[in-house]
């Protein structure tokens, strides 16, 4: 009889929460194809797994907390020219708890975010964000209070956002998330059970001004949990540091993350994670018949009907938009697949010119693979754009030396002409005989073997396509910024729209 009695007063302190959890989506709120991989992801598939998780733990008496942690906007078209409100929406429907602001949420100016959080249902957290003009105003934290475990969210932005984005932040600035954490952890500690901190911090890499989420758990006693964001690292299991326990689930929706806790007194007793595929595959070749066979990694999922209903309503918005002019040309814009290939052009460098000019760089470096079309004379389309940019190349910003440099372009001089490596260059001019270069100068200047110059490419070549490994490995970091979108910005801004000649002299001559 006393032990019963025990084992019900211990049920009387126990409790079960289960933290399902995504990041960096991006816009991606359809599924979308990779390469032997279709049909994966979108939120409409992610709704149907966060509805039957609900129901498998609210039935047996636990909880369940929803939760985003950063980088909702930039990625998808159909998205960014609505401003993510497809994925406002779908978020909404999904009930999702609370987001932190990711620093691609200040992509936009600061009015635009403050649409978004004004539509959203959900709170959006920056504890350590400050707007002096009060147009962005995000809470720092929240309690859910279910009754048997009261659980803090704190959200933390990357302090690095006030370098990758500061375009629009006028004055807004990123408090050190220790500091921000410690306040609050003590503020917080006789108030609630778990402390959940929702980071768009990165587990790596370290780096000088910025915190990340391995170090805020190293540093910052009474965190018990960190769901993290930004560095887009692809977890095989939860991690635990200094007793904290920290996850995040990759990219896109992919994956949703599924950290389960059995909690006694308030403490933390045992955790589970693991990462649930979202409807991906393993390519298994073909049958008889040519047709390719795929094989789920976990079991398939359906889309919920209501969730994707509503995103095929804005898909369909979406589509009316990239019909959208942004400008207009006098002239064609080359992109011939056998010019961009073998040549500077027009297209080709006001690219790298775009490039370089979003980033403020000191030379731009595009391969000639990744521009697929030409622009005909007359006006130009939010679609011509994408069918010279199809592949949602982001901009990658590179520190590199003289040195470096220069062995890119030892490798570039390779490159036979007709290759997709080819290079198209921006603020650098070069010349090559016999696959041998001879001459290299930035902005006039021949190159100097010990300066460090700032560099943007695309995300393919910095993480080594094309041959070129040399990018990998360096200073840098992805700025998330689609090169087709700062493509119709340059025209739009620098151009003003109109285009009647553009730059075609020869940035690289080949003898």
């Amino acid at each position: 009889m006393i032990f019963l009695l025990l084992i019900c007063v211990v049920a009387l302190f126990a409790a079960r929460l289960t933290i399902l959890h995504i990041n960096d989506t991006h816009g991606r709120a359809w599924p979308w194809n990779e390469t032997n991989n279709p049909n994966i992801g979108g939120f409409a598939a992610i709704a149907t797994i966060v509805e039957e998780v609900r129901k498998e733990v609210e039935s047996a008496g636990g909880h369940v907390l929803f939760l985003h942690a950063g980088d909702m906007n930039t990625g998808v078209p159909e998205s960014d020219m609505l401003d993510a409100a497809p994925d406002i929406v779908a978020f909404n429907m999904m009930r999702l708890d609370a987001m932190v602001l990711g620093n691609h949420e200040f992509d936009k100016p600061k009015q635009i975010l403050a649409r978004q959080m004004k539509l959203a249902k959900f709170p959006m957290l920056s504890a350590n964000f400050h707007d002096p003009e009060g147009v962005v105003k995000p809470e720092p934290y929240i309690v859910k209070d279910f009754g048997d475990v009261k659980v803090a969210i704190i959200g933390l932005t990357t302090e690095e956002t006030a370098i990758l984005e500061p375009l629009h932040l006028k004055g807004a600035t990123f408090a050190n998330c220790v500091e921000t954490a410690k306040r609050l952890v003590e503020e917080l500690k006789d108030k609630v059970d778990i402390v959940v901190v929702l980071a768009h911090l990165g587990w790596g890499p370290e780096g000088e001004g910025k915190t990340t989420s391995k170090q805020l758990a190293q540093l910052v006693n009474g965190i018990h949990v960190i769901v993290d964001g930004h560095s887009h690292t692809r977890f095989e299991t939860a991690q635990v540091v200094n007793g904290v326990i920290v996850v995040q689930a990759w990219e896109w929706g992919k994956y949703v993350g599924r950290l389960d806790l059995e909690i006694e007194n308030g403490k933390i007793v045992s955790h589970s994670w693991r990462a649930i595929p979202v409807n991906l595959k393993v390519y298994k070749g073909k049958d008889e018949q040519g047709k390719d066979i795929y094989e789920f990694i976990d079991k398939p999922y359906e889309e919920h009907f209501y969730v994707k209903t509503v995103l095929d309503y804005f898909r369909q918005l979406g589509d009316e938009r990239l019909n959208t002019v942004i400008g207009r040309t006098h002239v064609l814009l080359d992109g011939e697949r056998a010019n961009v290939r073998s040549k500077s052009t027009n297209l080709a460098n006001m690219i790298c010119d775009a490039m370089m000019w979003k980033v403020n760089a000191d030379v731009a470096l595009m391969n000639g693979g990744g521009i697929r079309a030409s622009i005909r004379p007359g006006d130009i389309t939010v679609r011509d754009v994408l069918t010279v940019l199809p592949f949602g190349n982001t901009l990658y910003v590179l520190k590199m030396t003289g040195e470096q440099l220069m062995k890119v372009l030892e490798y570039a001089a390779t490159v036979k002409e007709g290759q997709g490596a080819f290079l198209q260059v921006g603020g650098l001019t070069w010349k090559s005989v016999a696959g041998q270069v001879v001459e290299a100068k930035v902005k006039g200047e021949p190159i100097d073997p010990n300066k460090v110059y700032v560099v943007v490419t695309n995300n393919y070549l910095a993480g080594g396509g094309d041959g070129y490994t040399v990018l990998t490995n360096l200073p840098g970091y992805d700025t998330g910024f689609r090169l087709d979108s700062v493509l119709v910005e340059y025209i739009q801004t620098v151009l003003g729209g109109e285009i009647k000649d553009y730059d075609s002299s020869p940035r690289y001559i080949r003898e």
